[in-house]
C-alpha cells in the first residue's frame, strides 16, 4: 500500500521530490518503492523528464485506476474517522501561510471554538477533496477550482523589506542602489515586476540565495541576510515590532489572491461554518472593513482538487 501512495504521489506531482515532501519520505524511499512495483509487473512505470519525471502509457493507465482506489479508500477512512472524532476539523494551507498569517491567530479559534479540533496540515502540493484526507483549504490563486467552492479571502501587494542591522545600518535610500545588496529570491516569486514599477530595467536576478517557501525568505530577511520581496499577506507584525523595514513607497499587487475553499457537500457542516466565519472576522478586523466572503463561487464541472502551481502556491 505504501509504494501504491509513492507512485501516486510521484505520477499527480510529476516530481519524486515534492512526492517525497506529501509523504514526509525522502527521496530515495519513494524511488525504491516506485522500482519495487516496476520490478513486481515487469514494466516501466516512470521516466525522467528533465527535473521531474513523466509516465509511461502503463504509468498513466495504472495511476488512473490507483487514483480511483486510493479515493474510495479516503472515502471509507473520512467515514469512520468522522464517527470516531465528530469534532475533527481538517484545515489544508500552504507552509508560508500557514506559518507568517494563521498560526500566529489560530489560538482565538481555540479559545472561541473549544469543541472544534482543528488539524492543520500545511502542504504546497495540491489538495483532491476526494483523496485526501481534508475538510477545507486555503489557497493561493486565481480562484477557479473546478467542482468547489471557493471564496475570496485575501489579496496581496509585494515590497521590500529588510532587517535595520542589514550592512551595519546603510540601507538603500534610492531602488537603484538595490544593485549593491544581496537580493533574496522566492521560488515562483519575481523581482522584475517591482523594478519596472520603480522604473528600474533590470532583468530577473539570477544570482543569490533562493528559498522553496516564502516564509523562509522572510526569516532570512530577519536575520539580516538580504533584501526580501515581501507578501503583505505574509509580513505580519515585523514592521509594526521594528524586526523589518520596509523599504520604498512602491508596492506591486499580485495577480494572485487567498481563497477559502472546500467541496459543495460541506457548505453547511457546523464546524466549517464556524471556521470560515472566524476566519473572514479575523481579515475584516486586520484590513478595518466588512468581512470578506460574502459571494460564494462554485464551478458545475467535476474536478475536486484545489491548489496553486509550485510556482504559485506560497
Amino acid at each position: 500500500m505504501q509504494a501504491l501512495h509513492a507512485f501516486e504521489a510521484a505520477a499527480r506531482a510529476r516530481s519524486l521530490t515534492r512526492a517525497a515532501e506529501s509523504l514526509n519520505l525522502t527521496h530515495s524511499a519513494i524511488s525504491h518503492q516506485i522500482k519495487a512495483l516496476e520490478a513486481n509487473f515487469g514494466v516501466r512505470l516512470i521516466e525522467r523528464a528533465g527535473r521531474g519525471i513523466r509516465l509511461t502509457d502503463e504509468g498513466e493507465r495504472f495511476a488512473a485506476r490507483v487514483r480511483a482506489v486510493l479515493s474510495d479508500l479516503a472515502d471509507a477512512v473520512r467515514e469512520v474517522t468522522e464517527r470516531k472524532n465528530p469534532r475533527q476539523l481538517r484545515v489544508s494551507v500552504i507552509p508560508s501561510f500557514a506559518a507568517r498569517w494563521l498560526l500566529p491567530r489560530i489560538g482565538r479559534f481555540f479559545a472561541t471554538h473549544p469543541d472544534i479540533d482543528v488539524d492543520v496540515s500545511a502542504n504546497n502540493l495540491m489538495v483532491d477533496f476526494k483523496r485526501d484526507d481534508i475538510d477545507v483549504a486555503i489557497r493561493h490563486g486565481f480562484g477557479d477550482w473546478p467542482g468547489l467552492i471557493s471564496e475570496y479571502v485575501l489579496d496581496d501587494v509585494y515590497f521590500p523589506v529588510c532587517s535595520p542591522r542589514l550592512a551595519n545600518g546603510r540601507l538603500p535610500a534610492r531602488p537603484e542602489e538595490l544593485s549593491r545588496y544581496t537580493l533574496l529570491r522566492s521560488e515562483g516569486e519575481f523581482w522584475k515586476p517591482w523594478f519596472e514599477a520603480a522604473g528600474l530595467d533590470w532583468p530577473e536576478p539570477s544570482r543569490g540565495p533562493m528559498f522553496n517557501d516564502t516564509s523562509h525568505t522572510m526569516q532570512a530577511a530577519i536575520e539580516g541576510q538580504g533584501i526580501a520581496l515581501a507578501r503583505s499577506s505574509l509580513i505580519g507584525n515585523d514592521v509594526h515590532n521594528g524586526v523589518l523595514i520596509r523599504l520604498f513607497d512602491i508596492v506591486v499587487p499580485s495577480s494572485r489572491k487567498y481563497f477559502l475553499v472546500y467541496p459543495p457537500r460541506l457548505a453547511d457542516s457546523p464546524k466549517l461554518v464556524a471556521f470560515r466565519q472566524w476566519l473572514f472576522e479575523e481579515v475584516a478586523a486586520e484590513q478595518g472593513g466588512p468581512p470578506p466572503g460574502k459571494e460564494r463561487r462554485s464551478s458545475p464541472r467535476k474536478s475536486t482538487a484545489t491548489g496553486a502551481t509550485r510556482t504559485a502556491r506560497r
